[in-house]
């Protein structure tokens, strides 16, 4: 039996950063077995020694975190230390060497990136504006839109669109049954930045039964049809290049991976306007 690791994932903030610097450690190894141990808003040396007390105790125990307070970061390297537990803090180094860097002092403020800035705001409104116009909603003032994902159905528009919202991108989304859904306003522009999403056919037989399945409904349509299917992609494709539409195959991608490919598609546009 492989050991399994107790991982302790230990944040002054909302655990937010450390977990996904985790997710992207814990992908470079195939045969990885942990269990995950987390603790968000960590800020009093009595939480940590407390959290230290419980990895002691189990077997092969890992601790990263993020404490942007020097000393208590401090105190928690040196107590690890001391009770022989790894421990690595994956931002200490990276700011001090910033802070070398841009000639000032860091705040070591827990939840920076968390301030209610104007970014922050700009955010906010990002996503209420990609939810109401999801799946073809309110069209009317598409053209305020920083993207547009046009596809057929079950591409990943939505939860691609909601990825994006994230990053502070107002992003509508069009689902495609044939061109005549696709508001004039968007097939006339020139500046807008639309992106079309195109998958393998196969793959989208099985998304869609999958689908239906999850629903409960089993009436075969034309909707999981796969010779159909095949058409319909095959259109898709048609009028992305007629529109000179940049256009993505996610089959094999995340929607982080279509994401970074969609930005760096809305970046080079910007850069040439």
């Amino acid at each position: 039996m492989k050991n399994t690791h107790q991982i302790f994932l230990i944040s002054d903030s909302t655990g937010e950063t450390l977990d996904r610097i985790f997710m992207a450690l814990k992908a470079q190894f195939n045969n990885f077995n942990y269990e995950l141990n987390q603790f968000s808003f960590t800020r009093t040396e009595s939480q940590i020694s407390t959290i230290l007390k419980n990895a002691k105790e189990q077997d092969s125990p890992i601790i990263l975190y993020t404490v942007v307070n020097s000393k208590l970061a401090k105190f928690l390297a040196e107590e690890a230390n001391r009770i022989s537990v790894p421990c690595f803090g994956v931002l200490g180094d990276l700011i001090l060497n910033f802070s070398k860097i841009l000639n000032q002092k860091a705040t070591h403020k827990p939840s920076g990136q968390h301030a209610l800035d104007d970014e922050y705001y700009k955010r906010i409104e990002a996503i209420q504006f990609t939810m109401n116009h999801d799946d073809g909603n309110q069209t009317g003032n598409i053209l305020e839109s920083d993207i547009i994902l046009i596809g057929v159905s079950r591409t990943s528009k939505t939860p691609t669109s909601i990825y994006l919202a994230n990053k502070g991108l107002k992003t509508a989304n069009i689902p495609l049954v044939n061109e005549m859904q696709i508001p004039k306003d968007v097939t006339e522009s020139s500046n807008l930045c639309v992106v079309g999403l195109v998958t393998e056919a196969e793959r989208l037989f099985d998304i869609r039964r999958n689908r239906l399945n999850s629903l409960r409904e089993k009436e075969a349509s034309d909707y999981t049809d796969l010779e159909k299917i095949k058409i319909e992609v095959e259109q898709s494709k048609k009028i992305f290049k007629k529109n000179k539409w940049p256009t993505i195959d996610v089959t094999r991608k995340s929607v982080e991976e279509t994401a970074a490919s969609i930005i760096k598609i809305y970046e080079i546009k910007n850069k040439n306007a």
